[in-house]
């Protein structure tokens, strides 16, 4: 039923889930609010990610919200209710049980309401899956608006030109080594830079490891909450990192970046076809992301592959489209496989080239 003493229509919006799933949402979510200028719009999501949620412009305001958990009695009966947590069918019937007045989602042959809306596409981008979504029910979408202005927060001084070193991610199948990190590291700090070292609390330790190997810098991994790192990303010089949540930072503030893939392509998480700022090495191999070793993709990448690529965002003109590097293992007789190529021939299917 719908709350009688609601002023405005209410769209929600579900996204459930983490830093680098909010960030990839962007497009689709500025989408809403052109479209439903006069609806409030409400992110249901967990609310650590309320800072970066209410930069994006086209959030009003973050309900805490869970996984695969019923809505907060507050959001029922929405005018709109828009599935972004995933292809259905228990999203779909958590918003339904709410009971909005339209469902935007997409198909699923276990939910008949959605009987009519568009196909899921397993091989899609995830910036492109949520915008075509909207597209094809009439929400015109741009998945080129990914950027956003960081949080107001104060930052450290030193913070200025840093590399970011950000060692972690959410599973071992996506974690490169610590000590290849502080080689990188190491090598940051012979050039005169600064370098700070980023992580969730639980991720301290991990930092301090990689710390202590290269011999300096400053770990802030568990000393930021999402703001404060946001400003460290802003100011940063570049980022070193793991396909996590901070590569997608990095490409919202338009911090130039070195991302190493593992076992999860860039064709579906990485950074945007065209822009200057950002260097992706994958080695062409897929697995399963949540596996609790480092990946045999990841593995292949080198430290001297990821000082090259740091090296040349240093050199890159301003013009030059950001490139994928395919460090595949070696084959018979030969050595690993280098192959540099412009991103819109990205590294769809490396392994075929």
């Amino acid at each position: 039923m719908r709350p009688a003493d609601r002023r405005r229509p209410l769209l929600v919006a579900l996204r459930p889930l983490g830093l680098g799933d909010l960030l990839t949402g962007v497009p689709a979510l500025r989408a809403l609010a052109r479209a439903f200028p006069m609806h409030e719009r409400i992110l249901a999501c967990p609310t650590g990610l309320e800072p970066l949620a209410l930069a994006i412009g086209g959030v009003d305001r973050v309900v805490n919200t869970q996984p695969l958990v019923p809505l907060s009695p507050a959001l029922r009966g929405a005018d709109i209710a828009v599935d972004m947590h995933g292809k259905g069918p228990a999203s779909q019937r958590i918003l339904l049980a709410s009971g909005p007045r339209r469902l935007v989602a997409f198909a699923n042959a276990d939910v008949p309401a959605t009987a009519r809306m568009p196909e899921w596409r397993a091989e899609e981008h995830e910036v492109t899956r949520w915008c075509r979504m909207l597209s094809e029910q009439g929400i015109k979408a741009d998945p080129r608006d990914l950027h956003l202005d960081a949080p107001s927060t104060s930052v450290p001084r030193a913070a200025a030109g840093a590399t970011i070193v950000h060692p972690g991610a959410a599973s071992g199948a996506r974690r490169w080594p610590p000590e290849r990190f502080a080689e990188v590291a190491r090598a940051e700090l012979a050039r005169g830079r600064a370098v700070l070292y980023t992580g969730r609390s639980g991720e301290r330790p991990l930092a301090e490891s990689v710390r202590e190997l290269a011999g300096g810098g400053t770990v802030f991994a568990g000393r930021t909450n999402l703001a404060a790192l946001a400003g460290l990303v802003r100011v940063a010089g570049r980022v070193v990192c793991g396909d996590t949540g901070v590569a997608h930072l990095a490409t919202a503030l338009r911090t130039p970046s070195v991302i190493l893939f593992g076992p999860t392509s860039p064709a579906h998480w990485g950074p945007p076809v065209g822009e200057p700022r950002h260097r992706v090495l994958w080695a062409g191999a897929t697995g399963d992301p949540h596996a609790a070793e480092p990946h045999v993709g990841l593995l292949a990448i080198t430290v001297e592959s990821v000082l090259e690529a740091l090296a040349s965002l240093d050199e890159a003109p301003q013009h030059e489209r950001h490139q994928c590097v395919d460090e595949r293992s070696p084959t018979q007789g030969g050595g690993p496989a280098r192959l540099r190529m412009p991103m819109a021939r990205l590294c769809y299917r490396l392994d075929a080239e």
